[in-house]
């Protein structure tokens, strides 16, 4: 293959080729934005402001208190695990300010999650929101919060219960509540406030199940943390007057990156929702001028199909831009037409602190993970042989990055499966098959062991589920294989209809549209139609759990 890559013949004016990863941490970016912007706004949630400086308080005086009383020393580990909330935000950055390492959880997981958490990363403290302290037994310290210590009284908004709720008397002794641990007032002179960081130290472990097996830890540094931040940053545009839509959950990189890390690496400001909520979000966007925003696909779909934003003015919303899934064509479209946002597709895994690469701006494709980001090596290799292939070709997509993970937390055999070594450079495999164009773009076709086989044909579900969305009923899908005797495998669609046309359609009407509308190895054979599609708490579709049903012949 040449050494120059096909995409730089159309890489981006202005945006440099190799990246300068920032040799700072993380906490040094809220010090730099509190210095610089102390009033301004950090953080809105629920009616409430948070401005810069406060923000900065908040954090030193937290840190102070888990060096001095909860005896965090760096390096340990400590457990996060809350809805999107401003306490997150303290917490988390507090937590890198007394030199700990943040593991985010899952608000989902129940108590033998926390547990494996816990006991494979060592940690011994903890942050959780009140609602799930009963998953969280064993900890020497457990720092409790209310997410309605951070709302407004005037909250202009109605708010669900679990979020106006009052913090609950405390009985377990190991069990602290929010207000004594993050005293007002100056901390500066405090123990936490004087911890000294360095890019290289473990900052974050977030966790990832994978294919197969418990949860990995993927081990990033602020090195590999910033890196993600500052090619994202530059190859988007944005800067210090970014106003920021904060709903994909903070405990997913996703979530994580764009929503919380980015605005404090600008300077910028988060609009923040606790949970998804379509109608609220168009309103939000509205009232504070949004101007930038990243999700996964489904809730991108679920705002422009909500009646809510056909009546709010959502023209500051200059940057929508996603992964987890490819967005569908007709969506994508729609977006173009009625509001003039081109959708910005990118790609990045847990493994790569979110981002990795992108459409360029002003030259993007549909359904495509973009070209490579400034300092990614990204390439198309044969699953059996590791050798590179050529365009067009379908193989595993791996890549050499300075946002990729120092690597899995205390599982070298994993490191062995995931890491290779070409040209002198360190290769993640990611597990997802791809193929690259002859101009440098890449193109997922599914995870390496999601391919249906059907009578020899290999059927990418990728592909039939974007093909689905063109039915004008058709508002999620979902393509799994199912066994079948005589072709080994038959393919099946999970279907939901839009709002109004369940009962009016039925499956066999979609069975024929699909044999009518894509080769006929690719058409559904069977579809079911559900009222719901499984998801995670980041919104990805768990096509797994629907797989395992259908083949176990279950309802799901």
């Amino acid at each position: 293959m040449s050494s120059e890559r096909p995409h730089f013949r159309f890489w981006p004016k202005g945006v440099a080729r190799e990246l300068y990863v920032p040799h700072a941490t993380l906490p040094e970016y809220l010090d730099t934005a509190a210095r610089r912007f102390p009033d301004k706004p950090a953080i809105v949630y629920c009616g409430s402001v948070t401005t810069y400086d406060h923000l900065k308080q908040q954090v030193d005086g937290l840190a102070a208190w888990l060096v001095e009383d909860a005896g965090v020393q760096p390096g340990d580990r400590v457990l996060l695990a809350s809805q999107n909330c401003p306490q997150f935000v303290v917490a988390f950055y507090s937590i890198l300010r007394a030199r700990g390492v943040v593991v985010p959880v899952n608000p989902m997981s129940k108590a033998q999650e926390v547990r494996h958490y816990a006991d494979d990363s060592g940690a011994c403290v903890a942050f959780a929101a009140q609602e799930l302290l009963e998953h969280f037994d064993g900890f020497e310290r457990v720092v409790v919060h209310a997410y309605s210590q951070a709302v407004a009284a005037d909250c202009p908004d109605e708010l669900p219960d679990w979020v106006t709720r009052p913090l609950l008397p405390l009985t377990n002794p190991s069990h602290v509540g929010w207000a004594a641990c993050c005293p007002p007032g100056d901390s500066q002179a405090r123990a936490g406030g004087q911890q000294v960081a360095h890019p290289t130290d473990l900052a974050i472990l977030p966790y990832t199940s994978g294919t197969t097996g418990r949860p990995k830890g993927c081990m990033h540094t602020h090195a590999t943390v910033l890196a993600s931040l500052a090619a994202s940053s530059v190859w988007k545009g944005l800067n210090n007057d970014t106003v920021v839509l904060t709903v994909a959950p903070l405990f997913h990189m996703l979530g994580l990156q764009n929503g919380m890390n980015m605005p404090v690496f600008l300077g910028g400001t988060s609009v923040m929702l606790p949970r998804w909520n379509a109608a609220l979000a168009a309103r939000l966007i509205e009232r504070h001028r949004v101007t930038a925003w990243t999700a996964p696909p489904a809730m991108i779909l679920d705002l422009f199909s909500s009646p809510e934003t056909g009546q709010r003015d959502i023209s500051s919303l200059a940057l929508v831009s996603g992964g987890a899934a490819a967005m569908p064509e007709a969506v994508a479209r729609m977006m173009q037409e009625r509001h003039g946002i081109t959708y910005n597709e990118g790609y990045g895994l847990t493994e790569t602190a979110s981002f990795l690469q992108a459409n360029p701006l002003q030259r993007g494709k549909r359904q495509c993970l973009g070209i490579p980001a400034p300092g990614v090596d990204t390439r198309i290799v044969d699953p059996e042989t590791l050798v590179e292939l050529a365009p067009g070709e379908v193989g595993e997509l791996v890549t050499h990055a300075p946002q990729v993970m120092a690597g899995y937390w205390r599982n070298p055999d994993a490191d062995r499966e995931s890491f290779f070594e070409r040209d002198g450079k360190r290769f993640f495999r990611t597990g997802d098959l791809a193929s690259m164009d002859e101009e440098g773009y890449f193109f997922m076709r599914d995870r390496l062991k999601r391919m249906i086989n059907t009578s020899g044909y290999k059927v990418w579900p990728a592909e039939v589920e974007n093909m689905m969305y063109e039915h004008p009923a058709v508002h999620e899908a979902c393509v799994v294989g199912v066994p079948d005797a005589k072709q080994g495998e038959a393919v099946k669609a999970f279907v939901v209809l839009k709002p109004g046309l369940r009962g009016e359609l039925g499956e066999p009407e979609l069975v024929a549209w699909a044999r009518g509308h894509m080769a006929v190895y690719k058409a559904p054979r069977f579809v079911e139609l559900l009222d719901a599609l499984p998801k995670s708490a980041t919104g990805k579709v768990q096509w797994r759990e629907l797989q395992e049903a259908a083949r176990a012949g279950a309802k799901p």
